[in-house]
């Protein structure tokens, strides 16, 4: 008879090209990190992928082909990254019940004025977008929030004081095999949230905008 799957929860935060994600198991109280690693949310084989908006510094893409194949190639290989690593969990026996999206910004593209910072947008919204259609396709419940956010909605959330969140958020990290800086504990801080959500999958809950 197969051993029952682990509840997890999945903290994402999505940066240009790439992702931080951890895993967490355990309850609310006492959550522990199950695996932290780095998504490629973009093709390391085509480097302007990265930032696929980008012409140089400062300067925007033009529309056309070149960019429609950038664009559809973060989107394919970004969502296959995550989907994949969601699946990975399962057949490592955990089962990723939700995910915590965290993102700089969630201001439209277009009521931006200054060309280079829309330039930053446009590719903050195509990277989110990616990890939203994967945890969509993958059957998982998702949010969104801005990494700015996270601790003062921690507070609410945890019931605890943002001192002692951000201490035990620091100790989630002693003795992983990796990097431990602000990119993974605010995706241990975002899995946190989703621990205590109805773990009964029903489809992905509306980002917070």
């Amino acid at each position: 008879m197969p051993r029952p799957l682990t509840e997890a929860a999945l903290g994402i935060v999505v940066k240009s090209g790439w992702a931080a994600a951890v895993l967490l198991t355990g309850s609310a109280t006492t959550p522990s990190v199950g695996d932290s690693q780095r998504l490629e949310l973009s093709d390391p084989a085509i480097p302007d992928c990265q930032q696929p908006y980008h012409a140089g510094f400062g300067t925007a893409r033009a529309s056309g082909a070149d960019l429609d194949h950038l664009v559809s190639s973060v989107r394919q290989f970004g969502s296959q990254s995550v989907t994949r690593a969601i699946s990975q969990y399962g057949s490592a026996g955990y089962r990723v019940h939700a995910i915590g999206i965290v993102v700089g910004s969630m201001t439209d593209p277009e009521r931006i004025a200054n060309p280079h910072i829309r330039i930053h947008a446009l590719e903050g919204t195509l990277f989110r977008e990616v990890v939203e259609a994967a945890a969509e396709q993958s059957g998982v419940k998702y949010r969104v929030w801005r990494q700015r956010d996270l601790s003062g909605l921690a507070v609410t959330a945890l019931v605890q004081e943002e001192g002692t969140i951000r201490r035990a958020v620091g100790r989630l990290g002693l003795g992983i095999d990796g990097p431990w800086r602000a990119e993974q504990k605010a995706a241990a801080l975002a899995a946190w949230h989703g621990r205590d959500w109805p773990t009964p999958i029903s489809g992905s809950i509306p980002s917070g905008r």
